[in-house]
């Protein structure tokens, strides 16, 4: 069910509720597990998670970055979790020398490594930044995993692992969006946590 800016308050959390029902329905247990798989196979060696998205997207990547640098549930050591849109220095300085689209990916460059993962979100699954920055991550040899809506947009062809939400409207994409990477999250805490 599409979005409707015109729903009542219960109307939209109904709405909101048969989207995460699509969404489940829609994902395998096996997505889920190989992107946690690969997150933490990168954390346990202290390698470095890449996150990053645009807009209410680069909001996504700083709390899912601040769960894992910080804590989430369980006090931890911190991990290597890096936002992308953090850095007001490097982005402002790369768009307005090279342009908006290679911010990303510059930052890939810089601080990917090998056996660590690009955590890449785009409701569109189409947001040239991002989609650079998947790009320069293949070229490295690390691992995407692709927080999208319906489809997977042109990150189809670049995610090693795509969790696309059956919906094209993006304020119940990012809804679905904190839920899955909550669990993630949740997750990884509960593999690490002795670590």
């Amino acid at each position: 069910m599409d979005f409707l800016e015109s729903q009542r308050f219960g109307e939209y959390v109904r709405t909101s509720i048969d989207t995460l029902s699509e969404t489940l329905a829609a994902f395998s247990d096996d997505r889920i597990e190989r992107a946690i798989d690969l997150l933490v196979q990168a954390l346990a060696a202290n390698l470095p998670v890449l996150v990053c998205g645009n807009g209410g997207s680069a909001a996504d990547a700083e709390h899912i970055t601040g769960e894992l640098v910080g804590r989430f549930l369980h006090d931890r050591r911190a991990l290597n979790v890096l936002c992308l849109s953090s850095n007001a220095s490097v982005m402002t300085a790369w768009a307005n020398d090279c342009g908006y689209e290679g911010v990303f990916a510059r930052q890939v460059e810089a601080y990917g490594q090998r056996g660590g993962v690009l955590f890449a979100i785009s409701t569109s699954g189409s947001s040239a930044s991002v989609l650079a920055a998947a790009e320069t991550a293949g070229r490295m040899r690390l691992p995407v995993i692709s927080l999208t809506g319906k489809g997977g947009g042109r990150l189809v062809g670049l995610s090693d692992v795509l969790l696309d939400v059956p919906s094209r409207s993006t304020p119940l994409i990012q809804q679905v969006h904190v839920c899955i990477y909550h669990y993630i999250c949740q997750r990884i805490e509960e593999r690490l946590v002795s670590l």
